[in-house]
């Protein structure tokens, strides 16, 4: 994590260059790791940062923030937030790297949700603050044989059979975007300081917009993260193929039949994204665009 630089230096730039935000607040870092988000916040300016992580990391960010003499500065506690308990009553300020693939998998959102229910000032600020999900086509037939029409002819023999079992699992991949077809559609918007434990499933109709000629290969997921809130410097990254790479790279729903299209149409779907029930950290989304549906697993 600490080596993608996109997410690292857009933590670092959000609040070196908006240090009036920091100054004498108090600071909640969820999901801590090394202690590296807590540091920039003391650097700019934060009277003290709480800083939670329930991995054995917080070891080493103990160390770490030894090391650098921020121990006065800055209190790591072991544990769930949910299960911590804080030592103090309400912060102005809570930040955390919450975001997974397709930005809700695996994602501690619901935690920074209950951290914000619990502990934030009124007035106080999330950050990130604004999100969005965003799903475009593409046309990549080298990777659509490479996961789908393989199966077609397995050493001479054939094995169609096993597409649909190969298509159901959504994959995360670094797609070239020279293989865009179409304009992005935004499927969900999130303001961290306002939503609700309900808004991280949803279902959402969408549009895409073709650019050229081609074959729908398959529709890929990715999001921004946006730093906005009372910030004079706004600060934003994008996960989407035509940025530079993160550790996030794009989630990929391959299609079991390509789709042609032409320049200028517009193909509707419909995209239905819900937790697992059978494990609440891996998610279900089902896409269903033209005239075919596939649930796909994202675990």
């Amino acid at each position: 994590m600490l080596k993608d630089k996109v997410r690292t230096e857009s933590y670092r730039d959000f609040m070196y260059q908006n240090k009036d935000l920091f100054k004498d607040k108090v600071v909640l870092d969820v999901g801590c790791g090394t202690g590296i988000l807590s540091m920039f916040a003391v650097s700019a300016g934060a009277k003290h940062v709480i800083a939670v992580d329930q991995s054995d990391i917080v070891c080493q960010a103990m160390d770490i923030v030894r090391e650098n003499n921020l121990q006065d500065k800055i209190t790591i506690l072991k544990g769930r937030i949910e299960d911590v308990k804080l030592p103090v009553e309400e912060v102005d300020i809570i930040i955390s790297e919450w975001m997974g693939y397709f930005l809700l998998f695996e994602s501690m959102l619901d935690s920074v949700l209950y951290a914000r229910d619990k502990y934030l000032k009124t007035d106080g600020s999330v950050y990130p603050d604004k999100c969005n999900i965003q799903l475009v086509a593409i046309d990549d037939k080298d990777l659509h044989d490479k996961h789908i029409a393989f199966w077609e002819n397995v050493y001479g023999f054939k094995m169609s059979c096993m597409q649909a079992d190969v298509v159901k699992e959504a994959s995360v991949d670094i797609v070239k975007p020279d293989k865009i077809i179409s304009e992005p559609a935004v499927i969900k918007e999130l303001d961290c300081r306002l939503c609700k434990f309900g808004d991280l499933q949803f279902k959402q109709d969408f549009q895409l917009s073709l650019a050229t000629k081609g074959e729908i290969t398959a529709v890929i997921g990715y999001f921004d993260i946006h730093f906005d809130r009372n910030c004079g410097n706004k600060v934003m990254f994008s996960t989407g193929p035509r940025d530079t790479s993160t550790h996030w790279k794009q989630t990929v729903f391959l299609l079991e039949k390509c789709i042609p299209v032409q320049k200028g149409d517009i193909v509707n779907g419909t995209v239905h994204c819900r937790k697992n029930k059978k494990d609440p950290r891996s998610l279900l989304i089902t896409l269903s665009i033209q005239d075919q549906s596939q649930t796909y697993l994202m675990q």
